[in-house]
């Protein structure tokens, strides 16, 4: 704004007002009244949230996302209305950055999540809302928290670094090559059953679990573990520029954890791919800032992804894999999954996705012996809507889950495990 302008504004403020200024006061002003108010109003610029200030950029973004399950265990059904879960649940995510000179920029990331009913963890045959509690992987359920807080400083030819709250480098990226518009109703983390409890032979809850500190045990318990992260945490990660399609990235965090992942997304001949795979591995005792996997002591863990899909007639398969090692407990587990199924724009709204899914997760006793074995098949559609940026989602799952491990020692009858059966109607919208 130039001076001029500020001068008249200046004016006519005081003339709206009802004040009047007199030469001899404006002579006690200075020849500097219209700097001073420009630097003033340089100031107050500089303090507003809209946009950022004069130097680093502000930009709002994230998304709401509930559903509503009907679930069936054969001993007792019922109807919920739920979040997603933790990583997928309502959340605003404020970012921002400056250019330091060309070619490199500093920022931040300040994301907080809105978990109003974890159907992760938070939700089960008796909770039809999550509870204000925190579980052993350090998620909470009913809360609002900061899930991730970090700065950075990027350079285009070396990379990024970050430091603070944020996803290691492993962080779910077998999830993330999943490019079909369907990772958010179906994937292979339990994000929506793995608070259910394991039933005996005469439906009674099963008491203990895999994991320490629960009262009961539950299917996600029994899944394999396939998220071997969990949580974000507190540590410090460097990427890699893209080159070619690949780029890598590595972390190392309290208390304490490394790991490593690699990537690669391209085209050739009518094809889309996307591969990633990581390795992490966690040491020392578990606290609420390390990966989930270190909750029962020192592991190790791996996981592949992979995503195809031909262009021309959107059919696709998706495939991933996750191994868990750990040492102390003398478990290991594996999960495998795929997803196949057609991506087609038929209506002027968007794509409609139409895929089917089965995974299978296997824990083992490594003096021998099976500990559990999980195994889940469904189907769904998901409808896009890109002038709202949203998308909406009918989905079926059947899970079993037989887990005898559990039954030696805890005065139960029968085989513990779970028949359970259900249905998703749910809508995610971007903002």
């Amino acid at each position: 704004m130039k001076k001029q302008s500020l001068s008249a504004l200046a004016a006519a403020g005081l003339l709206a007002g009802g004040l009047s200024v007199t030469s001899a006061s404006a002579a006690d002003l200075g020849g500097n009244c219209c700097a001073d108010l420009e630097e003033r109003i340089a100031e107050l610029e500089a303090t507003t949230a809209r946009k950022g200030n004069r130097k680093v950029s502000l930009t709002i973004s994230g998304w709401v996302a509930e559903q509503v399950m009907w679930w069936d265990d054969d001993f007792e059904s019922n109807t919920y209305v739920t979040g997603l879960g933790s990583t997928l649940a309502t959340n605003v995510k404020f970012t921002g950055q400056a250019t330091i000179v060309p070619g490199w920029t500093a920022g931040y990331v300040l994301h907080i999540e809105a978990d109003g009913s974890d159907a992760l963890l938070g939700i089960d045959q008796v909770t039809d809302n999550g509870t204000n509690v925190a579980y052993g992987n350090g998620n909470q359920s009913n809360v609002v928290q900061a899930i991730q807080s970090y700065w950075f400083i990027k350079s285009e030819s070396l990379g990024k670094l970050s430091v603070g709250l944020q996803s290691q480098a492993s962080d779910n990226v077998a999830i993330l090559v999943d490019g079909s518009g369907s990772l958010v109703p179906a994937n292979f983390v339990p994000f929506d059953y793995g608070g259910f409890r394991l039933r005996d032979a005469n439906g009674a809850f099963v008491p203990g679990s895999v994991l320490p500190g629960k009262a009961f045990a539950t299917i996600g318990d029994v899944m394999g573990f396939t998220d071997s992260n969990g949580v974000t945490t507190n540590s410090v990660r460097y990427d890699t520029p893209t080159f070619a399609g690949f780029s890598a990235s590595a972390s190392w965090g309290e208390d304490d954890f490394w790991d490593v992942a690699l990537r690669y997304a391209g085209e050739f001949s009518g094809f889309k791919l996307a591969v990633a795979g990581a390795y992490i591995e966690a040491t020392d005792s578990p606290g609420q800032t390390q990966p989930l996997l270190s909750i029962i002591g020192d592991a190790q863990s791996w996981q592949v992804g992979a995503y195809l899909q031909h262009v021309p007639t959107g059919l696709f398969v998706y495939g991933a894999y996750t191994g868990v090692d750990f040492e102390d407990a003398a478990l290991d587990s594996e999960t495998w999954y795929v997803k196949a199924g057609l991506r087609q724009r038929w209506t002027p709204l968007g794509h409609t996705v139409l895929y089917g899914e089965y995974e299978d997760a296997v824990i083992d006793v490594k003096a021998g012996g099976n500990f559990s074995d999980t195994t889940l098949w469904g189907l769904g559609v998901v409808q896009e809507i890109d002038n709202a940026a949203m998308s909406l989602w009918l989905s079926y799952r059947n899970v079993e889950v037989e887990a005898p491990g559990l039954a030696g020692g805890v005065g139960v009858a029968g085989t513990p495990g779970l028949d359970i059966q259900y249905f998703k109607a749910g809508a995610l919208i971007n903002f």
